[in-house]
């Protein structure tokens, strides 16, 4: 199994602290969710409908005329690769894992690139794949590129796919008023931004036939009826979403101030994370670990992404980097 943020299970067994003793910010998972509205009794009563008004709010909210709603983001990225014969494919090596894995679990040959791939790399592959902005780095790849390698790609019958799980607070960089073109997929997800990780919404854009495809591989009945429910709340509630665009950014802002001042200087993010290079991140992530502070580690190359912390936890993480800090400076 791949690691991810939020294993936080894993991490209570290894040092040996209750699960409500945690401050997790290990997934860049917003802190204050999308407030769940009430819910009527028959929504879990009924079996699910078919995805139609949901559908129609993420067209409306995503400003896109094609999409179709899955069980997160996570089912679209496993569909996709069962779609083509095994091909090349080029990613970022250092990015949201299961990418990687799902095409290599269909028989793709996958090839990494740092972070822009060269003009020899782009005409030799047959799919690229990026995160934008990038998880973890946080790097954002300009529309204009991207829309050049789709066009690229396009005319001899490849792929540009874009996973956009942190890009709601940035939506004039999305691609998704270009999707429905052929040979341009954009995935996109509740998770994230709502903090609604737990629904397991999320949408994916692309041309209708090919859409029609992937439908009749998931089959029917892939998302609840309450979370159908209180997804279509989230997409239609514009003054919500806009509080949070204005919100978001301070505290990411915050977020790198504190780390900065503890000797930890991100090198990128989003407004929901922080990217922290460090020599010794394995050994900060223990120490922030052993006082219940739960980070993501990467190992190549040594990084943490620190999430946002909820409003109540700013100065026990403060506090937790202070003596981790210490404990690494010796």
């Amino acid at each position: 199994m791949l690691e991810h943020g939020g294993n936080l299970q894993q991490a209570a067994q290894q040092y040996g602290r209750p699960l409500a003793d945690w401050l997790d910010i290990s997934t860049g998972i917003h802190p204050q969710h999308y407030p769940i509205p009430a819910l009527a009794p028959a929504l879990f009563q009924r079996l699910p409908p078919a995805p139609d008004a949901l559908q129609a709010a993420a067209r409306a909210y995503y400003g896109c005329a094609h999409l179709l709603a899955c069980a997160g983001s996570q089912a679209a990225l496993q569909a996709l690769p069962t779609l083509r014969a095994p091909c090349r494919v080029a990613m970022p090596r250092t990015m949201y894992q299961e990418h990687a894995h799902a095409w290599q679990r269909a028989g793709h040959q996958v090839q990494f690139f740092d972070q822009m791939p060269d003009d020899h790399l782009l005409q030799d592959m047959d799919v690229l794949l990026v995160c934008n902005p990038n998880n973890p780095t946080g790097y954002l790849y300009p529309t204009d590129t991207l829309l050049d390698w789709h066009t690229q790609l396009a005319a001899r019958g490849g792929w540009l796919v874009v996973d956009e799980a942190f890009m709601d607070t940035t939506p004039q960089h999305s691609l998704a008023s270009h999707s429905g073109q052929a040979g341009l997929w954009v995935l996109r997800s509740l998770g994230k931004f709502f903090g609604l990780a737990g629904l397991r919404v999320g949408f994916l854009l692309g041309e209708p036939e090919a859409l029609t495809q992937v439908e009749s591989l998931l089959g029917p009945w892939t998302i609840t009826g309450p979370s159908q429910f209180i997804a279509g709340h989230a997409l239609a509630d514009h003054d919500w979403q806009q509080q949070m665009r204005k919100h978001l950014p301070t505290q990411s802002a915050q977020l790198a101030q504190l780390l900065s001042q503890h000797g930890l200087t991100p090198t990128g993010g989003t407004d929901l994370f922080q990217y922290v290079p460090h020599p010794a991140s394995h050994t900060l992530q223990q120490a922030l670990a052993e006082q219940g502070v739960w980070t993501r580690y990467f190992a190549a190359p040594q990084a943490l992404r620190f999430g946002l912390p909820p409003p109540t936890a700013w100065s026990r993480l403060a506090q937790a980097l202070d003596k981790a800090s210490k404990s690494i400076s010796g």
